[in-house]
């Protein structure tokens, strides 16, 4: 309970409020498991830079894949990057994890720890103001709370589901880690900022000022050389190098777009995104970096989790309160799972073995768990506070790429 995080010394509410911030940090506790990785430096200095893309060009497997970032694991399946992120296929550290499901909420300030055998809520810690996603770090170690108005990081250690030692970084509405494991990268919206961090000392490498407004989610090439953010307030998509942190390219996406989540698929050809206001998903062309499609799914698309196997996009329809299954080999939805009486699904993640797909369920104050295989809603638990960016712990694969479980 909230006793038990204090007697770990976890700090509570930060006295900032949320404006005029710098980074500031102090390495985690060593109460939370950690772990290093070598990489090559990273210039402390970029500039924002708009580069042409040859709108010609045709994205295969063998294109995309040229060129790795150094210190990435490599790919190793050209049709599927998800292939070790498959059913079991945990690592030795995520194979440690107990299996739980970790939920921050943004009014209430906690995360709520759950079963995901029983669905019982294990304990609920006081971490912070506006704690918006839980993050499983690059090798799985550790898990962070990104409490955002707090302008902390919470460590909890999945092994045991406790927290640690808070420690302070500026504004982390959403974390990633580049996907060689050296650097931490904070997604601070509200600056309209991403920061580059070290992500075993935690001392800060450098900042980009993002040209578009409320920068919030990420997600990465096939070849790690780049990765492509979300601008929720301005309607546009960067495109960013992954070592500089160089802006290459701008899209603006259609009028009164709001784009939210973004995950690649699994040949790496293309990205979805989830946009709030097009009653579906916008389909990227990675190569080309433009608008190559529109699936419609339902009202409020927020969120993209790709199934165990790779072939299926699983969307979170907030506003309509469904979940659209893409069929992700024809661009085409399959099926459509309605919450009997309405919900408001949000983000989250799927198990291990891919059985079940849990999400937060934001303006209704509750969880929701999906049978993957049928779409039957399994279970419907109460969380207050406005449950936000849950993780399912452990999650398969040999890396993550930060969010609530982008993992490869």
């Amino acid at each position: 309970m909230a006793g038990l995080a204090a007697a770990l010394g976890l700090a509570g509410c930060g006295d900032d409020d949320g404006q005029g911030a710098t980074p500031a940090s102090t390495a985690p506790s060593a109460s939370v498991a950690t772990s290093t990785a070598g990489a090559p430096s990273v210039s402390t200095a970029s500039s924002l830079a708009e580069a042409a893309t040859d709108s010609t060009a045709v994205a295969t497997p063998t294109t995309l894949v040229a060129d790795e970032l150094d210190g990435m694991p490599p790919v190793v399946d050209l049709d599927n990057v998800y292939a070790g992120a498959g059913e079991g296929h945990l690592s030795p550290e995520a194979a440690q994890a107990k299996p739980y499901v970790y939920v921050p909420t943004n009014k209430a300030g906690t995360v709520t720890v759950i079963d995901q055998a029983t669905f019982e809520i294990i304990d609920v810690y006081q971490v912070g103001d506006l704690v918006q996603h839980v993050v499983p770090d690059w090798d799985f170690g550790v898990l962070y709370a990104t409490a955002s108005s707090s302008n902390e990081l919470v460590p909890f250690d999945p092994r045991t589901g406790l927290p640690g030692e808070a420690f302070r970084i500026d504004a982390p509405y959403n974390l990633y880690f580049t996907p060689d494991g050296a650097r931490a990268v904070v997604v601070a919206e509200r600056r309209n900022r991403i920061d580059y961090y070290d992500r075993t000392t935690w001392e800060p490498v450098h900042s980009i000022d993002t040209p578009c407004d409320g920068p919030n989610h990420a997600d990465w090439s096939l070849n790690g050389q780049f990765f492509v953010v979300t601008c929720e307030f301005s309607g546009q998509m960067l495109k960013v190098d992954t070592v500089s942190g160089e802006v290459l390219h701008v899209l603006d996406l259609a009028p009164g777009s709001k784009p939210q989540d973004v995950r690649l698929v699994g040949d790496g050809s293309r990205f979805y995104i989830a946009d709030l206001e097009a009653g579906g998903v916008r389909v990227l062309d990675a190569a080309s970096f433009t608008i190559a499609g529109h699936i419609p799914t339902g009202a409020g698309p927020h969120s993209v989790y790709p199934s165990r196997d790779g072939r299926l996009a699983y969307i979170a329809n907030r506003s309509e309160g469904s979940v659209s299954v893409i069929d992700i080999a024809t661009d085409t939805v399959v099926d459509t799972w309605p919450i009997p009486g309405g919900g408001s699904p949000d983000m989250g993640g799927v198990t291990a073995d891919g059985s079940q797909l849990w999400l937060s369920g934001r303006s209704h104050d509750e969880v929701y768990v999906f049978d993957t295989a049928t779409g039957e809603l399994l279970a419907r638990i109460p969380i207050p506070g406005e449950p936000h960016g849950l993780a399912v712990v452990p999650q398969p694969g040999r890396f993550s790429l930060g969010h609530t479980g982008n993992t490869r």
